[in-house]
């Protein structure tokens, strides 16, 4: 089932499944921004990334003295939340543990999606409740597909990422979806980022600490693009699946990918929240279409 938020602006669509953003429209131009999902190249729009970011060892954690398996990013995304509120501005979707989160994932949880239009601006949030009397180890994690090329005739060339701040940034390598404790230089006190397939050649590129708080997505074609803005993501993410793949994902992460030789501990990995028991997390970004 589809939900919509709407103004004179801007309209907005979200799936029950996943809570996944699945539209971003420029109502006066009838320009989409989100990357449609097709099933031939990506089959997703933006999904949420919990309770885990990246890929575990062999797909495999340990905790309380058991093994249990996720997937690379968990769950949420293919799981039916489900929608307490809806306002003119906003909608809040839910999801809780249950019989089969518990099987691979043994915590009580809470998980809302919380997604606020006004005028040009969608913020999303989200937000972690821990109910139970033990505490809850978890990540989570952005991971929108924005179109790209916006237009016939361009390519995905033509387009570049500037960070609100210089950036000197090495990027870390992954192995298979592991991060294999090697990076890369990419960016000496630059602004700028060309976008290129060949950046992606050995999967996303991986951040740690980025100064920018803002992205934007532009090209020196025209006046449209995207300025992505985020807070105290202690990690960032920037994929395409390429070649040729006509998106690219801004994914600020509260968590990361295992890396190779990793005890596969839960409580240890790199990223891990650990929320007490009563306690709640909240982050949130904000995706403004121009």
């Amino acid at each position: 089932m589809m939900h919509y938020l709407e103004n004179e602006n801007s309209s907005v669509a979200i799936k029950t499944s996943g809570a996944e953003l699945s539209s971003f429209l420029n109502k006066q131009e009838n320009l989409e921004y989100i990357w449609q999902a097709d099933p031939q190249v990506w089959p997703r729009h933006a999904p949420v990334l919990f309770p885990v970011v990246g890929k575990l060892p062999a797909g495999k954690y340990n905790y309380g003295g058991k093994t249990y398996e996720l997937p690379q990013h968990g769950f949420a995304r293919d799981l039916d939340f489900k929608l307490i509120s809806q306002e003119n501005n906003q909608l809040i979707f839910e999801l809780i543990d249950s019989e089969k989160t518990q099987a691979v994932y043994p915590f009580a949880f809470r998980l809302l999606i919380i997604y606020r239009l006004a005028e040009n601006a969608l913020e999303i949030t989200y937000t972690v409740e821990n109910p139970a009397a033990g505490d809850l180890y978890f990540s989570i994690g952005a991971h929108p597909a924005f179109r790209v090329p916006l237009f016939p005739g361009e390519s995905f060339t033509d387009y570049y990422l500037e960070f609100e701040k210089p950036e000197t940034q090495n990027h870390h390598l992954l192995e298979q979806g592991l991060l294999n404790g090697k990076s890369e230089p990419l960016l000496k006190n630059q602004t700028r980022l060309p976008l290129s397939y060949d950046l992606f050649m050995q999967d996303a590129l991986v951040f740690k600490k980025v100064a920018s708080e803002k992205i934007q997505i532009k090209t020196p074609r025209h006046q449209h693009g995207i300025s992505f803005e985020f807070k105290g993501f202690p990690f960032f993410g920037i994929w395409t699946k390429e070649p040729e793949a006509a998106f690219i994902c801004l994914e600020p992460w509260h968590g990361i990918a295992s890396t190779v030789g990793d005890t596969g501990e839960l409580a240890l990995k790199e990223g891990i929240i650990n929320l007490p028991p009563g306690e709640q997390f909240s982050c949130s970004y904000i995706i403004r279409i121009h």
